[in-house]
């Protein structure tokens, strides 16, 4: 074939390829079989093949190629990305709504209604009709660089198709639909690797990983709800939010298939109402509605304030509940020993997964509400995740129900439990109890600390019972025939777990104490001890009062600490992870280098920062924000915090800093603080 015949084979392959796409993933009516599909993707990729330079930068062969990055680049939005206000009753949305009136000087005031996706904020360009950038929300101002990985995802057209604006910045939620996340994860399982919590946290790892290869085996998905840059045309070519809508139909770009318009707030009560009703049946996560105002013109009037638009507002579902009864109550022995009573419940649908357990705390609270076996209670997902009994309905009581007991006894083990005089604790006191080393294994190998590779939840259990981990430092005497031994380990995933046991020597000495799993030290305590002492070896040498005079290590956690380090079993298990070669002690600068204490990189210098409640990424990524500028991240709030940053739920924490006059900032105010800086 020659190169101008093969030239219009590709253009034609391609333009099949893309109109195969379309329907499939957006409008859900294919016309061809998959293994139709398979073959012109296939004749794409052997003529890419035979004439590299035919390969274009919008080839659907480019979903699942490149190859990994070094590192994510930041790069500025065309426009800012705002976040939204958020309202947590209709009475706040109708006073809203009426306020948007009044100022307006109007009798009415068409809105439109969507799902809030609890997905990761994203920002797509096209430019000359091409895909030409993908970042991440970031700050508002920045974000990573994303392109690779944005560019396997099935449902995104790699090249608009004509008749539609070339030049647009979109704006929407990367996601992955419920159905194919359960399925990730059950996969995952089954080779033995640790599951996701939730989809939004799979999502945000995703999007960060550095191989697009990984990536495209993974189900991201895209919707879109707004944009930031039309080219330099002074005006859009549509006039409201639903043109915006019809925009995105012509382009091929997937939007919510809900979206109500409403012309009054009688009418947005009832599409709030009616999303609540119906957001399960979506293939995606959801936690709220949005209105915003369907007039651009009027969005433009409105304007913004430095956190978000005036013109729109998020409204927060409430968590849902339902009813169930407990079939029975068991004990789950924890990496610290602690005894925890976890009802097993008759399955029940909530917030769109299917609930079996729930935690019932500890042994007081049991008291408290009079929980039994056999009661009908009702049970929710606190902050749309973690089942809890939050009620037991006495009077559907018929008597056989039976009162729980803890037991004498370490379920596991059969150690005789000890009483926690300090706090509502009963706990296993064997440091060597199998479900104490399941739970400390998989602590110590997760992302917050060790980050192992390979090491998920059902291969802990087989080295566990197999007794070829009987303590943590046993993950560094593994070998490829023991491994070979277990399960579903094929090579693999055997070199795989070796690889990552041995990455792991290399972590930061903070990330081994807290990988421990020291009753009450967290991941806080650990930087601050090791930015304090500088190696884990002086930490173990110090005193209880040497280590309470650290920043958030209070004599609880002191305490613990000397204690586990002075225990003939902790201190062994030190010895033996010293021996394999982990990291103990903090690098030190060479020898004339200098470390960057610019003003620019100190803007939080003297200030302390406490972090609660539910947020949009996991605490960390806050601390990293703040500890990069100079603050400090306090695990209590104190009459020394300066700032705390309060997601939903903040509960007592934020109760206090009101009372102590703390400032108090939103996640929105957050990042208007570190953009004004």
């Amino acid at each position: 074939m020659t190169e101008e015949a093969a030239r219009g084979r590709v253009e034609k392959l391609t333009c099949q390829i893309e109109y195969h796409n379309r329907l499939y993933y957006i409008e859900a009516t294919p016309e061809i079989t998959d293994q139709e599909y398979d073959r012109l993707y296939r004749d794409l990729m052997d003529l890419e093949e035979a004439h590299p330079t035919l390969k274009t930068s919008h080839s659907p062969t480019l979903r699942v190629g490149g190859a990994p990055v070094a590192g994510f680049e930041t790069v500025e939005h065309l426009h800012r990305m705002m976040s939204l206000d958020n309202t947590y009753s209709e009475e706040e949305v109708s006073t809203l709504y009426k306020r948007l009136l009044k100022n307006l000087g109007v009798n009415n005031l068409p809105v439109v209604i969507e799902p809030k996706i609890d997905g990761v904020a994203v920002s797509v360009i096209y430019r000359n009709g091409v895909l030409e950038r993908a970042a991440t929300r970031g700050d508002g101002r920045s974000g990573d660089e994303i392109t690779q990985n944005i560019r396997t995802v099935d449902s995104l057209p790699l090249r608009l198709p004509e008749g539609v604006p070339g030049n647009l910045e979109l704006r929407g939620e990367a996601y992955m639909p419920r159905a194919l996340f359960a399925k990730m994860n059950e996969q995952r399982k089954a080779a033995g690797e640790q599951g996701f919590a939730n989809p939004r946290n799979a999502t945000a790892g995703t999007l960060k990983q550095l191989d697009p290869k990984i990536v495209a085996k993974r189900p991201l998905d895209l919707i879109f709800h707004g944009y930031g840059w039309l080219g330099d045309d002074a005006q859009p070519p549509f006039e409201s939010q639903a043109g915006f809508y019809d925009l995105l139909d012509q382009a091929g770009l997937r939007k919510s298939e809900l979206i109500w318009k409403c012309e009054n707030i009688e009418e947005i009560i009832a599409a709030i109402r009616e999303l609540d009703q119906k957001r399960h049946d979506l293939g995606y996560e959801t936690d709220g509605a949005v209105m915003k105002v369907d007039s651009l013109a009027t969005q433009r009037d409105l304007g913004a304030t430095s956190k978000a638009p005036r013109w729109a507002v998020a409204f927060k579902f409430q968590a849902e509940q339902a009813e169930t009864r407990i079939v029975s109550i068991e004990i789950q022995v924890g990496r610290t020993g602690a005894l925890t009573p976890v009802a097993n419940l008759e399955p029940v649908l909530v917030s769109g997964t299917t609930v079996s357990r729930a935690t019932l705390h500890n042994e007081e609270e049991v008291r408290r509400k009079d929980v039994r076996e056999g009661d009908v209670v009702i049970i929710e997902k606190a902050g749309e995740i973690i089942p809890a009994v939050v009620e037991v309905l006495h009077d559907r009581r018929k008597g056989n129900e039976q009162a729980f007991v803890m037991p004498t006894e370490c379920p596991t083990c059969q150690t005789t439990v000890q009483r926690d005089p300090e706090i509502v604790a009963v706990r296993c006191p064997n440091f060597d109890c199998p479900d104490k080393v399941k739970r400390r294994l998989r602590h110590f190998a997760a992302r917050g600390a060790m980050d192992i590779q390979g090491l998920g939840s059902s291969l802990v259990d087989q080295l566990v019972d197999s007794g070829l981990a009987k303590r943590i430092s046993d993950l560094y005497k593994l070998n490829e025939a023991q491994l070979g031994s277990l399960e579903r380990m094929g090579s693999r995933s055997i070199q795989k777990l070796l690889d990552g046991a041995e990455a792991s020597k290399s972590q930061e000495p903070w990330r081994l104490l807290f990988g421990l799993g020291i009753l009450h030290v967290g991941a806080t305590s650990s930087r601050s001890l090791l930015d304090h002492f500088n190696s884990i070896d002086s930490v173990i040498m110090a005193s209880i009062k040497e280590l309470e005079a650290v920043d958030d290590v209070g004599a609880i956690v002191a305490k613990s600490l000397y204690d586990f380090f002075h225990d003939p079993n902790g201190s062994a298990e030190v010895g033996r992870l010293r021996e394999a070669g982990l990291t103990f002690a903090k690098a030190t600068p060479e020898a004339g280098s200098e470390i960057d204490a610019s003003p620019a990189n100190k803007e939080f210098e003297g200030t302390t920062w406490v972090i609660t409640g539910t947020l949009s990424q996991l605490r960390d990524h806050f601390a990293e924000l703040i500890r990069s500028r100079g603050g400090k991240v306090s695990g209590s709030v104190g009459r020394k915090t300066s700032f705390l940053l309060a997601g939903e739920n903040a509960g007592s924490k934020l109760a206090k800093a009101e009372k102590l006059g703390v400032a108090v900032l939103n996640e929105a105010d957050f990042e208007a603080k570190i953009c004004d800086n």
